[in-house]
């Protein structure tokens, strides 16, 4: 991929967008690939994208896969900043502050440790602090496939180290019933609005002309650079780090706003209802192929459902929204996240066009699709924030228990005789995992994530050890549909079809 162009945001860029109606095409009757691959005995592919869970964090201790018992010694034992092993993990830093949080022992032995256990006895049920997950700090607890600075390199100390014994989740049964993926990798490094590009379309958006406060700056080895005052020590206080948002140049690879509402930027006063406030610098329409477009090409019919999705578009068309209750963390918000819809950042999907109209749709469309049998050939779905599983503002067994029960629905559903869901997470929310990610691109793949294959089709009982990345997803539903590869998935990612047994 080539630099962007440095150039202003084209107003003819936005009216276009907002003006086209035209359509994708008349839509084929279930059509399959061109071969007798035998991927095409499956008719639904479902796939559900939670939030911020290594593989680790949730699944290292699942029995027959590359766990935490099979960490190597230099994995986890943590570093400081200068390179020596730290004689014990950071504290757990209270967010926003280099204070100790006395809820946590001080001094924990340094390497991972059980969050859901004495001393620390956290339960799946119960919320942590959010914990830092961003390009540049996520490229370097990586540190070359040492795995070795998570600790050091963490705004939330040692908590970066903890993880659960996942047996108690209800999406842990579902694993040992079907297949559970333990080489799977987040498509991106950093955080959750990249790897939502990932899934959708292999490609990091770009940002021409951004605010200079964004651009990240970088030192002579291509790290970010630490602010003046960070700490020489992991153990004084978290690392502080200079703006990270954009490349230099010119790639947007943290939490940009969407154009189009919903979006965490309001309507300008006076202004289109539908956009964001362009004043306030939202991330410019994307043009980059997706998955939906290569889908629409072949007649293929498909869906983004995301929970909370028609109250958060009512809602995003007024001035204050992202104060109001949709956009809340109040207990009774669905927290909706903007930066958690990747095709609402993409001029094919703008508002007025007939693409969005059939293709965004909400969370309730997809329980009445699943309930009546009429889900799409390719269906996404997104959990609303309170539910999405998200360090510091969603716990871990209400989100895991939410995508259970979809999956069992989909089961009892006519849909399931014919249908493959993938569930899995959009990248690792910070936490450590010991497994090295495989060589990549500049991009990614990041840190190891879970990700469950349920089908008929899947094989039963099975832990699949192929190598994987996010880009997977889309080389699976490309395969399937017969449909032309975009650019950027990668060549060593498998499509998934290790996780199929089709029989004679």
């Amino acid at each position: 991929m080539s630099a962007p162009q440095s150039k202003s945001w084209p107003i003819a860029c936005l009216i276009g967008a907002l003006l086209s109606s035209c359509s994708s095409g008349a839509q084929q009757s279930k059509p399959g690939s061109p071969t007798d691959d035998p991927l095409s005995k499956i008719e639904h592919i479902v796939v559900i994208y939670a939030e911020n869970r290594s593989f680790d964090n949730l699944y290292g201790l699942f029995p027959g896969a590359n766990g935490i018992g099979q960490a190597s010694e230099e994995a986890q034992r943590q570093v400081d900043h200068g390179g020596s092993v730290l004689p014990y993990l950071p504290p757990i830093w209270l967010s926003g502050s280099a204070n100790p949080d006395p809820a946590f022992p001080a001094r924990l032995p340094n390497g991972p440790f059980r969050l859901d256990a004495q001393p620390i006895g956290i339960a799946l049920s119960q919320k942590t602090r959010d914990l830092v997950h961003a390009f540049y700090q996520n490229q370097e607890q990586i540190n070359g496939g040492k795995m070795n600075r998570f600790a050091a390199v963490s705004d939330a100390g040692g908590l970066t180290m903890g993880y659960y014994d996942g047996s108690k989740l209800p999406m842990w049964e579902i694993a040992k019933e079907f297949t559970l993926a333990d080489n799977f990798f987040m498509g991106a490094f950093g955080g959750s609005f990249l790897n939502h590009f990932w899934l959708v379309c292999a490609c990091t958006p770009v940002f021409p002309d951004p605010p200079a406060e964004r651009i990240a700056h970088l030192d002579a080895s291509g790290h970010l650079r630490r602010a003046p005052d960070s700490p020489t020590s992991a153990l004084r206080g978290p690392a502080a780090y200079t703006a990270s948002r954009i490349t230099p140049d010119g790639y947007a690879v943290l939490n940009e706003q969407p154009p189009y509402q919903p979006s965490g930027i309001p309507p300008a006063a006076g202004g289109d209802r539908r956009l964001a406030d362009v004043s306030k610098h939202p991330l410019p329409p994307q043009s980059f192929k997706t998955i939906g477009d290569t889908l629409n090409a072949k007649g293929v019919s498909w869906a983004w459902y995301a929970g909370a999705w028609n109250a958060a578009v009512e809602e995003g068309m007024r001035d204050t929204h992202p104060h109001q209750v949709i956009y809340g963390k109040g207990e009774g918000s669905p927290n909706f996240q903007a930066h958690h819809q990747p095709f609402n950042y993409f001029a094919s999907y703008a508002p007025g066009t007939l693409e969005r109209a059939e293709h965004l749709k909400d969370g309730t469309d997809f329980l009445a699709a699943i309930e009546a049998g009429t889900l799409p050939q390719v269906s996404f779905y997104k959990p609303q924030g309170k539910l999405n599983e998200h360090a510091g503002y969603a716990d871990v067994l209400s989100g895991d228990a939410h995508i259970a029960e979809l999956v069992r629905k989909i089961q009892a559903s006519p849909l399931w005789p014919l249908t493959a869901v993938i569930v899995t997470y959009d990248e690792n929310g910070g936490f450590w995992d010991h497994a090295a990610p495989p060589k990549g691109d500049r991009w990614g793949p990041g840190v190891r994530i879970p990700a469950i294959v349920v089908s008929p089709f899947a094989k039963r009982g099975h832990v699949d050890h192929t190598m994987y990345d996010t880009t997977s997803i889309i080389k699976f539903i490309t395969r399937r549909f017969g449909l032309e590869p975009l650019p950027g998935v990668r060549p060593n990612a498998g499509d998934l079809s290790h996780a199929f047994d089709f029989g004679s």
